[in-house]
């Protein structure tokens, strides 16, 4: 009778692996609060922009530095990897997509097309900015 009390009653999250469409799905409600939280920035900026130019400047040289860069890389991914997650939300609301192997093959489309459509953005970036 004590052994039947030391078991689990549902998978623990070490026994239970969660689904790829699952990963992806949480990953589109993650990637919504950080844009969300990039829309402050934008708004920052735009504030930065009409207080003048030496602050705007500061938030300038801010997004030039390398952590800066990486959270603008992050941003684009996010807001990418979101659209695109969208894009797939869109098509399960039509009705299709549901086949346990599509949508498997959808997360991963939205996961490539996400990092794809973010590095073309920032190689464009770089090309222009001559850096």
């Amino acid at each position: 009778m004590a052994a039947d009390r030391d078991r689990p009653l549902s998978p623990h999250l070490q026994v239970y692996r969660l689904p790829l469409t699952g990963i992806t799905s949480i990953a589109h409600r993650i990637t919504g609060v950080v844009l969300s939280l990039g829309a402050v920035l934008v708004v920052a900026l735009l504030v930065a922009a009409a207080a003048g130019s030496q602050t705007y400047q500061v938030l300038y040289d801010a997004s030039a530095h390398w952590l800066g860069q990486l959270v603008l890389f992050g941003f684009t991914l996010a807001l990418y990897y979101h659209l695109c997650a969208g894009i797939r939300h869109l098509v399960w609301d039509a009705g299709c997509g549901y086949e346990l192997e599509t949508a498997r093959r959808a997360s991963w489309l939205v996961i490539g097309s996400a990092v794809v459509l973010t590095v073309i953005t920032w190689v464009i970036a770089v090309a222009m900015n001559g850096s």
